[in-house]
């Protein structure tokens, strides 16, 4: 599996917005193929909770659209490596426009924090149009980023992201464990409500993707299983955005 190639950039050092204010959680990321997911789904169904958001299999349907500035700032950010940085997101479930949620993610060295507001769907129409009007007189902290953002470094729709997603859940240490199945990229179409728009998956290979987050530790038996049962999983800080965006060629 190869990363995906655009030209290097230097680092900018930018600071994610309201960092100094934001609970943090860990965040650890793998790769893992089919069989280490058919057996660690398994044993997690035996020992924690299911997502109470699943269908009968467990399972629900995530679309994102994901923002970015003109200068690609959030995917850059991340190909540059740098420890501090956002994202912004407009996220529906099962292609249903009944909850929708905007949100900004922010990662701090190691460490990530969320915030999430539900909006209703014109709000969200107007910010796919890159409208900001109005949002500069709302009291909501995440909608004035997003006012500052699009107006100051225009931000905007950047790409569709796809996927099925399956949890468990235990109350200790909020802990939350999902499976993220079937990835696929919009490409060039921002159409957010639209079930058929056209996506393709950016693997070339059959990868799924364990997510584990937690606050401040790890419960033991619940990292043994993970060491147990997914030995030999890889590791990596994952971004389903930047993977999403593979293929297009940008120029620094």
């Amino acid at each position: 599996m190869t990363r995906p190639w655009w030209p290097a950039r230097r680092k900018r050092g930018r600071k994610p917005v309201a960092m100094n204010t934001l609970p943090l959680r860990h965040e650890l990321k793998y790769f893992i193929n089919e069989e280490q997911y058919y057996v660690l789904s398994n044993i997690l169904d035996r020992v924690l909770n299911r997502d109470p958001n699943g269908d009968e299999y467990n399972e629900y349907h995530i679309r994102s659209l994901y923002f970015d500035t003109v200068y690609n700032s959030a995917l850059f950010d991340k190909l540059d490596g740098n420890p501090n940085r956002d994202k912004f997101r407009i996220r529906i479930y099962n292609f249903s426009d009944r909850v929708i949620k905007l949100e900004c993610k922010t990662k701090v060295g190691s460490l990530i924090s969320k915030r999430s507001q539900t909006i209703p769907r014109l709000l969200c129409e107007q910010l796919m149009a890159g409208d900001p009007a109005g949002l500069e007189t709302t009291r909501s902290g995440l909608l004035n980023d997003m006012y500052r953002e699009m107006t100051v470094n225009l931000l905007r729709p950047a790409v569709l992201v796809d996927y099925v997603r399956e949890a468990y859940l235990h109350p200790a240490e909020e802990v939350r464990i999902t499976f993220d199945k079937q990835l696929r990229t919009g490409l060039w179409s921002k159409d957010l409500f639209n079930p058929q728009v056209p996506t393709i998956p950016p693997f070339d290979e059959n990868w799924m993707i364990l997510e584990v987050k937690f606050n401040q530790f790890l419960p033991p038996y619940i990292r043994d299983i993970l060491n147990t049962y997914c030995a030999g999983a890889m590791q990596s800080a994952i971004s389903k955005y930047t993977w999403c965006r593979r293929f297009e060629e940008l120029e620094a």
